[in-house]
C-alpha cells in the first residue's frame, strides 16, 4: 500500500489510514460472517458470489472503466502532448508508464485505474485537454499517477467488498423470501427482517469508512502531485477551472458520470451539492486549495 519503487514520496499518514480502515472493515467482516452463520444455511453462496464480483472488479477494473466511459487507448502519434506530459512525469517519478486513453466527452476530468502500476491505464477527457494549459494538465496527471503509485484503486476495490456483500445479501434474502413459497411463515419473515437490518447497518458503516478513506487519499494525491511537479499553484488552477466548469455541465450528463466519482480527479457535482459533500468521495474544493496554498508556501513557489 505504499509507493514503492517510485519517487513519489511515501505517505505514512495515508498508509496508516489505509491499514486502520482495512482493520476496521476486517472486524466488521468477521462480525458479519458470524451473523450469517447464525441466521442462514446458504450464506456461503452469497460470499462466493460477492468474492467473484470482487475478483472480476479487481482484475478487470481497467477494461470495465474504459468501456463504461466509452474511452479508447491512444498512441503517442495520436496525442503527442498528452503522451509527452505522461512520459516526463513517469521519468521523474521513476515508475512504469501506464496505458493512455481518451474519453470523448466535454466534461473535464481524468482518472486512473488498474490493479497495479504494470496494469494501469490513465484516461483523460477531451474536455479536460481542451481547457487546461500544459502545466495544469501536468498537475492533474501527476495526481492520477500518485493513485497508481500508492495502489489506491486496489485498496478501494478490496475495501468495497463488504458493501457489495451486504447489498447482495439483501437481494438474496428478498428473492429467497419472494419466490421461496414461505411468505406466510412468521419465522421466515422475522429472519428476513433481521438479515436486511444487519446488512443495512454493515453497508452504512463500510460506506462511511470507505468515503473517509477516499477523501483522505485525494488529499494525499494532491500533496504527492504538488511535491513531484513543484508547482502546487498549477494544480490549484486546474482544480478551480475543472470544478467551475463541471458545475455548468448539464445535470443529465453529471448523473451519468456520478457512478465513477470515486475514480475522478474531481467529482461530477453540480450546484446545490452541499448535502452530497458530507458523503462525498472527495474533500471540498476549499480544503484542497487550502492544502495546496500551504504546500506552495513550504516549497517557496513564486506567487
Amino acid at each position: 500500500m505504499s509507493a514503492t519503487h517510485t519517487r513519489f514520496r511515501p505517505d505514512r499518514q495515508l498508509t496508516v489510514r489505509m491499514l486502520i480502515t482495512m482493520f476496521l472493515l476486517g472486524l466488521l467482516y468477521v462480525a458479519f460472517v458470524a451473523v450469517l452463520v447464525a441466521l442462514l444455511k446458504s450464506w456461503i453462496l452469497v460470499v462466493v458470489i460477492a468474492a467473484g464480483l470482487l475478483a472480476a472488479q479487481y482484475w478487470y477494473s481497467d477494461k470495465i472503466a474504459l468501456l463504461a466511459m466509452h474511452a479508447q487507448e491512444v498512441s503517442a502519434q495520436e496525442q503527442p502532448r498528452l503522451h509527452g506530459v505522461v512520459d516526463r512525469l513517469c521519468a521523474t517519478a521513476d515508475m512504469p508508464k501506464p496505458r493512455i486513453a481518451i474519453s470523448h466527452v466535454d466534461m473535464p476530468n481524468a482518472f486512473a485505474t488498474g490493479r497495479n502500476a504494470d496494469h494501469a491505464v490513465l484516461c483523460v477527457t477531451t474536455g479536460l485537454l481542451r481547457r487546461l494549459e500544459t502545466e495544469e494538465l501536468e498537475g492533474v496527471l501527476a495526481h492520477e499517477l500518485s493513485h497508481v503509485a500508492h495502489r489506491d484503486v486496489a485498496v478501494i476495490t478490496i475495501a468495497s467488498f463488504l458493501g457489495v456483500l451486504a447489498g447482495l445479501l439483501v437481494r438474496f434474502a428478498f428473492y429467497s423470501e419472494l419466490f421461496g413459497g414461505r411468505r406466510n411463515d412468521q419465522n421466515t419473515a422475522l429472519l428476513l427482517a433481521l438479515i436486511m437490518t444487519v446488512s443495512a447497518v454493515v453497508y452504512a458503516i463500510s460506506f462511511l469508512l470507505i468515503r473517509a478513506l477516499s477523501r483522505y487519499r485525494e488529499l494525499a494525491a494532491d500533496r504527492a502531485a504538488a511535491t513531484l511537479t513543484a508547482r502546487p499553484s498549477a494544480l490549484a488552477s486546474a482544480l478551480t477551472k475543472v470544478s467551475g466548469d463541471i458545475a455548468r455541465i448539464p445535470t443529465e450528463d453529471l448523473r451519468t458520470a456520478q457512478p465513477f466519482n470515486a475514480f475522478f480527479f474531481t467529482p461530477a457535482l453540480g450546484d446545490g451539492a452541499t448535502l452530497y459533500n458530507l458523503f462525498s468521495t472527495h474533500p471540498t474544493l476549499e480544503r484542497r486549495l487550502a492544502q495546496l496554498a500551504k504546500i506552495s508556501v513550504q516549497l517557496g513557489e513564486p506567487a
